[in-house]
């Protein structure tokens, strides 16, 4: 037997002595693993969720969980109840006509429009938070009055807000079409058919106000636009030389004092 054949036999028994050191780690750390889990599973109380319908023997508990399921309810409609009964509506639609006739394109950003009339909305109702606070909250958080006339002592100042910037003919309009009776007094019409009639008041009122608002800048547009058809310059956008004209007449007349204090003082 010559030198290579030995050293190559010896090449493989040390292969083979490797493998079967590794395969025996290998199951040694297993085994450890399994035990120090079994282990930490043993003390490690796992949470449970269950979820069902028992009877109940207290109707208090039952009134809280009501009352509990209503303010969640009344929460996850605070948005729409945000929009739909203040003046949010009218102020969201006016700035964004705003923006659209300055063609500024996304200048100022949803947030800011939106950030705006969030703040003037809660300016304008301050009249009516007040009220409701004086009225309704703090005589129901000491306990003077009920939950019932709360809520009515609530919508009274609210209602007297939308009757005022609401059009007869819308609210003849629901009025109809919910097939109530004539009321004789502005107390008989349900909140129900005051809301949709002051809404669509609002969007009138709104695209009345983005019309005139729209007026002054399209007339920069066309004399823009007749100033570079008359030299020939038929390629060149009518809108890169009219922006800074907008601009500058927005800025001269205070475009934001007038049209804000304008939308404030047509609520007030």
């Amino acid at each position: 037997m010559n030198k290579c054949t030995v050293t190559r036999t010896h090449l493989r028994s040390r292969e083979k002595s490797v493998k079967i050191i590794s395969f025996l780690l290998a199951v040694s750390m297993a085994v450890c693993v399994f035990t120090a889990g079994s282990a930490i599973a043993a003390d490690f109380a796992f949470p449970s969720l269950r979820i069902g319908v028992a009877s109940g023997e207290n109707p208090a508990e039952m009134s809280v969980l009501l009352q509990i399921l209503l303010m969640l309810t009344v929460l996850s409609l605070a948005p729409a109840i945000l929009i739909m009964m203040t003046p949010f509506t009218r102020l969201v639609i006016v700035f964004s006509f705003l923006r659209q006739a300055l063609g500024t394109q996304q200048t100022p950003s949803n947030q800011i429009i939106a950030g705006l009339s969030i703040f003037l909305t809660f300016f304008i109702m301050m009249p009516q938070w007040e009220e409701i606070n004086t009225n309704a909250l703090q005589p129901y958080l000491s306990e003077k009055i009920s939950q019932e006339t709360a809520l009515q002592e609530a919508m009274a100042p609210i209602r007297r807000f939308m009757f005022k910037q609401t059009r007869e003919k819308d609210l003849a309009l629901f009025m109809k079409m919910s097939k109530n009776e004539k009321p004789k007094s502005p107390e008989d019409i349900p909140t129900l058919v005051l809301i949709p009639a002051f809404v669509i008041s609002e969007l009138k009122t709104a695209f009345i106000i983005g019309f005139v608002l729209f007026v002054p800048f399209l007339v920069i547009d066309m004399v823009v636009a007749s100033v570079l058809l008359s030299m020939g310059m038929m390629m060149l956008p009518p809108i890169l030389i009219s922006l800074p004209f907008k601009l500058m007449l927005f800025v001269l007349v205070d475009g934001w004092n007038l049209i804000v204090g304008s939308m404030v003082r047509s609520f007030l």
